[in-house]
């Protein structure tokens, strides 16, 4: 892939997300490449591949219309399993959203394969490290390895931080919010 190439994908938090998401008013799902590939995914089930067109899909791959409340349970789902919401953009227009994969660390090749790109989100942490107790939840979730446990010191690098608001989601002292990159960017 050229480097100035635009990456299909892109990372966001679940609200950006939700967000894209009622901006459409049809919705197929298909199974998810990487998880077939593995044959399995420990964290999720298999068709998570969220499309709001279904004109983009490849003629092989097999899409099933989804009703909102279809589309609420993939949501509640990804939420409740700490998946990332990355949104790929439509080829025939890159500005435009064509759907939401929803990804994970055990099958998702942009997580295993070093070689897949995806653009950082609009968002970046912002940790109150006066007010963490150092429980590791948010280590422990960090597909990006923005952040990690040293002992009893967390460790944050925002340069690797995509802006999937995991860590916000789990953090039970709300010390971590996620803020605009293009300001708050010190990588």
């Amino acid at each position: 892939m050229d480097e100035n190439e635009v990456p299909i994908h892109y990372v966001c938090t679940r609200k950006e997300a939700l967000d894209i998401t009622n901006n459409h008013n049809q919705f197929w799902v298909s199974n998810c490449g990487c998880r077939e590939a593995k044959k399995k995914c420990n964290r999720s089930r298999h068709d998570v591949c969220l499309f709001f067109y279904k004109d983009i899909a490849s003629p092989e791959t097999v899409l099933k219309n989804l009703s909102q409340k279809e589309v609420e349970d993939i949501f509640k789902e990804a939420e409740e399993k700490h998946l990332v919401f990355r949104p790929f953009r439509n080829p025939k227009n890159m500005t435009e959203n064509a759907g939401i994969c929803f990804c994970c660390d055990d099958c998702c090749c942009y997580f295993l394969d070093p070689n897949e790109r995806s653009d950082k989100g609009c968002f970046i942490e912002k940790t109150n490290t006066d007010n963490c107790i150092t429980c590791g939840k948010c280590a422990d979730l960090c597909y990006f390895n923005a952040r990690e446990m040293n002992e009893a010191e967390l460790l944050i690098d925002r340069s690797k931080c995509y802006g999937c608001g995991l860590c916000a989601d789990v953090c039970q002292e709300n010390c971590i919010e996620m803020i605009d990159r293009k300001n708050n960017i010190e990588d």
